[in-house]
């Protein structure tokens, strides 16, 4: 072995990779101890880059992630694999890339500060090691990387990948990597990669970037899988990025720029500079002067057939565009923009609509433009807000009233209703603090002279907080009662805000300055420049920090899983370089407060310095926390590599290819489980490994021997779906409430010093109380509910906290799983520890005290109504006594006999935690469609619905009844339940199985298409199950007229046969005397031709004794051959 360090992975300049997210990769390491064995004060970190197939083993390569579909290259493989436990019949196929992960280690000082974690769909892989193809001299091997396959699934283009070790060794702090799939490149006719969007340079010019002011980074949350960032001075540049500026490219774009001007566009001058730049799942906008271009990319995991675009599409031809607003989060399949005008249609938005790819534009208001409705005589729109759950617009308009000076309001505009109504006007002056932290504006608070400047509207749907920006910053909770926040300076201007939306915001002035808030708090904290960000540079520069310089300027400020980052370039030596760092808010905080507050005290002949801590706590920690699946809905599964039959371990390009097989096999069995009929065993994998369980000592023993077919051994239980993950000793990042729902957990707090105090009240003893407070607030309590219970533990000085939050059944009605949540939060903060506690960890401070959980109240994703075939099947064997299955058996899809009592069964199946259990809600049954055969099934009209289902039905069309008496509230179709009578089939004579023909000897089948909902009758549950399923039925009865033909026929036919057989007795002696001369007569006839042939060989006898000789021969003869016949017969035969 060479050495332990690993070479790390990744091109020599920055290069693009792709983009977009729905689910997270896990990948644990598993290697040998001494591959780990690295010094502890050396500095490690994870390396991730895709490989094609074919560079498998390479190093220093990387490839660009934008093939989508599965490839065919693993199939001949799985074919030499006979005594392994998969179905060689099966198609097998792998994904294009595999995922490359190496880790390196620098040489530093013991400082070290590491980062993150997160995500809905997983797949919990273990890295496959594989030696590098490279010449080595070692006996073993030189240098190493570990594979797996980098899995694509479809409708979803934003992949992360989080980075794991087996905890042997030398400590390496879990990373995360977003890998998305980029659909703006194309490959040449060399076979090179290359942008759809533009033309990428590689030459970083450091005017593109030195004092240069920074703009902000507008993109869908968790659904943009690149990302563009514009404001490059004179050029049509912007860098783009598919893995969040890990690295990224600089594209100058192929738009004509050419400037369109007309007497009702007010402008000052061209530029080719590109101003607002917005990222969605499929598709980039750009703003540039006054005009607006988009380009959707090609994503086929997204769409059924490509739409990208072949160049940039300019929209909005006639209007004139001062502003592009973004719409942070989708809503209803679709993504938003919002564009602002200036000009002839000056007081109205253009409100973008991006669904599947396609983009269309609706002028809003539809009717008078908001000058109008508000009645003023000119007003402008400086930014716009977009609340999807309300289908509401905020707009800050700036009004004109004549000669008076410009006012400003926050108006309401309902997208649905068309209905605008004025929320606020926006004091014309700053108010005076006068020294508070805050002020609640009312109106009779005293003013200073600085005018109020406001430039944006900000909105976080979880706590429905609202932020007015500009010189100063209001926040409201019910978009009618303001509250200023006077740490802010009313010198500064905000030129906009960075949101994580988990309670943090971070503020960019147009100086460049950076402030941080807690959202519900009313402390503003400066984070640059200040103090502690001296002492944090300062040790950077020390350290020899290669993120740090002492001239940078920053192009962006951005939240990325709950982490402020800096995109930043740096010049050193006049080379210039653009890094992406993550900005230490608590480390800052804690400088800050540390260089602000603390004590010299004399102990002998030194000074003792001491901090002063104002955290009202020393200890913090959750406890009693549920597992977590429940409540997230994560649902994971586990693959681990094959074993590979060879000594040293390492792996091969075939047993990565096998890999690959296995992974896509096992996300296929996850995709097409979603079907109606539930298996006997709720798990996607058990039809994997159904019929080869029995023989799983078999294959350990072929392994065991090494004597498996093509050098690797599958094992059946390292490819299975995770139901028990444990908590992490953290909140989880979403909670989803089903009707009635309840999640738990507790928090214990240790508090600094005596904290308790004794009280005494009227009537009681005396009781002990603690000065550590804790309050939770709710954004929506009319929906949600908390209660918190208090425990003082004095022999530890601690109070535990136990908090129940409850959905109170109120705000919603029923919805499709996952489908349409309401959106709330849950805040939980410790009194007065905002800014102020922090707990030390192995990854540097940790900000405690204020905890924020989004919650999604509705129906929760991964739930599902399934038909209970097996207990079904059971049920109806006991009720009825018997049970017949069709003579064709089809184990997926059993009969059921027409005459027999129908008595159906439904599970609740939870995807996420692999709980399975009778459906005990009430629910509708509808035939919805039908047909004789599969071929022939259509599907019915509401009215035909109707007419087949409903018990009011007076058209004689019935297909099914029952004995339950419950119905619907217009009484139009019965509700059932587990407990109903079951089903009776029908069939009446208008119905489509009335009177079918049978298709051979046996009774006419049908197939029912049944759909089953518990729509508006069933109040257990948010959840509106609806499931669509077959069902054979067979042994149908004929009707009256049909079956009296056939039994006419029949009788027919059967006399027929009878009468035929009665004269076949009758007639058949006089057919065999019939016969019996027939043949006598043909005997005579031959003998008496035989009898003249001998005689003229015999020579010429005298005629008269001839002829009297043949006269006797013949009477002879003839008496001779019928002595039977009567005595008359022979006399006239003897007178011829």
């Amino acid at each position: 072995m060479c050495g332990p360090a690993m070479f790390p992975a990744g091109p020599p300049w920055p290069r693009v990779r792709v983009v977009q997210v729905l689910w997270a990769l896990l990948a644990v390491l598993l290697a040998s101890w001494r591959l780990w064995a690295i010094k502890d004060f050396q500095e490690c970190t994870w390396q991730v880059v895709l490989n094609e197939f074919k560079r498998v083993g390479e190093s220093g390569v990387s490839d660009s992630f934008f093939e989508q579909e599965p490839v065919d290259t693993v199939s001949s493989l799985f074919h030499m694999l006979v005594d392994s436990p998969i179905d060689p019949s099966e198609k097998y196929l792998g994904f294009p890339y595999y995922l490359k992960i190496n880790y390196s280690c620098e040489e530093k000082s013991p400082v070290n500060f590491y980062r993150w974690k997160i995500e809905q769909l997983q797949i919990q892989m273990e890295a496959a090691p594989f030696r590098s193809k490279e010449p080595c001299m070692a006996e073993e091997v030189c240098s190493m990387s570990w594979y797996t396959p980098m899995p694509i699934k479809k409708g979803s283009v934003v992949m992360r990948v989080d980075i794991s070790s087996n905890g042997l060794g030398t400590f390496i702090p879990d990373k995360r990597f977003q890998m998305n799939i980029n659909g703006f490149l194309k490959r040449d006719r060399d076979n090179n990669i290359q942008f759809t969007v533009g033309e990428e340079l590689f030459n970083l010019m450091p005017q593109y970037f030195v004092g240069v002011s920074s703009r902000p980074l507008w993109h869908t949350v968790d659904q943009s899988p690149v990302l563009i960032l514009g404001g490059i001075p004179n050029e049509k540049y912007v860098l783009m990025t598919d893995t969040s500026f890990k690295d990224f490219s600089l594209v100058e774009l192929s738009i004509d720029s050419c400037w369109v001007g007309s007497f009702y566009c007010p402008h000052s001058g061209f530029t080719a500079t590109i101003y607002d730049t917005i990222a969605t799942e499929s598709t980039l906008f750009i703003r540039q002067n006054q005009l607006v271009y988009y380009f959707t990319g090609t994503y086929t995991t997204l769409y059924e057939r490509n739409r990208g675009s072949g160049s940039w599409i300019r929209v909005l031809a006639s209007e004139c565009i001062k502003k592009l607003c973004p719409v942070y989060f989708h809503s209803n399949g679709s993504e938003y923009i919002m564009a602002l005008t200036t000009g002839k249609h000056e007081g109205y938005v253009h409100f973008g609509t991006i669904r599947d790819g396609q983009v269309s534009f609706e002028m809003l208001p539809r009717q008078w433009s908001v000058c109008e409705q508000i009645g003023v005589t000119t007003c402008s729109i400086i930014w716009s807000e977009y609340i999807a759950g309300e289908y509401t617009l905020l707009l800050l308009v700036e009004s004109g009233y004549g000669n008076a000076s410009k006012r400003f309001q926050v108006v309401s505009y309902n997208t649905a209703s068309d209905d605008l109504e004025l929320l606020y006007h926006i004091p014309e002056f700053i108010p005076e603090a006068r020294g508070l932290e805050f002020l609640m504006i009312l109106g009779t608070e005293s003013y200073t002279s600085t005018a109020m400047a406001p430039k944006g509207i900000f909105c976080n749907p979880y706590n429905n907080l609202i932020f007015i920006w500009g010189n100063f910053l209001l926040q409201s909770s019910n978009k009618e009662n303001f509250i200023y926040l006077a740490d802010f300076p009313k010198e500064l201007s905000i030129k906009y805000m960075a949101r994580s939306f988990r309670g943090a915001v971070a503020i960019v002035t147009e100086t460049e300055e950076i402030w941080y808030l807690l959202e519900g708090s009313y402390r503003v904290y400066q984070l640059f420049p200040s103090k502690g960000w001296q002492v944090h540079i300062s040790l950077k520069l020390m350290q020899q920090s290669s993120l740090y310089a002492s001239n940078e300027t920053m192009l962006t400020l951005f939240y990325e899983d709950s982490k402020l980052y800096q995109l930043v370039y740096l010049m050193n030596n006049q080379k210039g370089q653009l890094v992406k760092r993550l900005v230490p808010v608590e480390q800052l905080l804690m400088y800050q407060q540390h260089t602000s507050h603390y004590d010299l005290e004399r102990k002998g002949g030194y000074l003792m310095l001491s901090f002063i801590d104002f955290c009202p706590f020393s200890v913090m920690r959750l406890r009693s926390l549920p597992s977590p699946q429940r409540y997230t809905r994560q649902e994971r599964y586990r693959a681990r590599p094959p074993r590979v039959l060879e000594r040293s371990g390492f792996h091969n390009e075939n047993s990565l290819a096998i890999y690959q097989g296995l992974v896509y096999y096992l996300l296929w069995l996850h995709s097409v489980y979603d079907k109606p009929y539930a298996d006997p065993v709720h798990d996607p994998t058990w039809r994997w490994w159904a019929n080869n369980k029995q023989d799983q000592d078999y294959y350990f023993f072929l392994a065991s021997n090494w004597r498996s077919a093509g050098g690797v051994s599958i094992e059946m239980d390292s490819y299975e779906k995770i139901y028990n993950l444990e908590s992490a000793y953290e909140l989880p990042e979403r909670i989803f409430l089903d009707k009635g729902t309840e999640y738990s957990f507790a928090i214990f707090l240790s508090a600094q010093g005596h904290s308790f105090r004794t009280q005494s009240e009227l009537g009681t003893a005396f009781q002990l109380h603690s000065q550590v407070d804790v309050g939770v607030v709710l954004a929506d309590p009319g929906c949600i509910e908390a209660s918190v219970k208090q425990e003082v533990l004095i022999n530890r000085n601690s109070v535990l906290f136990s908090i129940t939050l409850k959905d109170k059944k109120l705000c919603y009605d029923q919805g499709i799983s996952g489908h349409h949540l309401m959106e709330t939060s849950m805040t939980v903060n410790v009194v007065g520890s905002s800014g102020l506690c922090f707990q030390e960890t192995h990854l540097g401070p940790h900000m405690q005290g204020n905890l924020m959980v989004p919650v999604f109240i509705g129906c929760p994703p991964g739930k599902r109504l399934a038909f209970d075939i097996t207990y079904t099947l059971e049920y109806s064997r006991l009720k009825n006594k018997h049970y017949f299955d069709c003579v064709n058996v089809n184990p997926e899809m059993p009969c059921f006999l027409f005459r027999d009592i129908f008595y159906p069964f439904f599970l609740i199946q939870d995807l996420v935690t692999g709980d399975s259990g009778s459906f005990q809600g009430s629910y509708v049954l509808l035939v919805v469609g039908g047909g004789p055969t599969l071929d022939s099934l259509k599907d019915y009209s509401e009215d035909e619905i109707y007419r087949f289902n409903s018990p009011l039905d007076k058209t004689n069309s019935l297909i099914w009844t029952t004995r339950t008496t419950r119905t619907t509230k217009d009484s139009a179709f019965h509700i059932m339940s587990h407990e109903s009578p079951g089903i009776e089939w029908l069939c009446l004579e208008n119905a489509p199985c009335y009177d079918n023909v049978p298709q051979g000897i046996f009774a006419p089948e049908f197939f029912f298409k049944v759909l089953v909902s518990n729509r508006g009758v069933d109040t257990s549950t948010y959840c509106n199950y609806q499931l669509t399923f077959l069902l054979h039925i067979h042994g149908l009865p004929l009707s009256p007229k049909r079956a009296l033909f056939i039994i006419m026929v029949s009788a027919s036919v059967f006399v027929g046969l009878v009468i035929f057989y009665i004269a076949f007795c009758l007639l058949w002696p006089l057919v065999v005397k019939g016969c019996t001369m027939i043949r006598w007569k043909i005997n005579n006839l031959i003998a008496s031709e035989s009898y003249y042939t001998y005689a003229s060989i015999s020579g010429i006898s005298s005629m008269p004794s001839l002829r009297h000789s043949r006269m006797g021969s013949m009477f002879s003869s003839r008496m001779t051959e019928d002595r039977a016949e009567p005595k008359e017969a022979v006399e006239r035969q003897l007178m011829t």
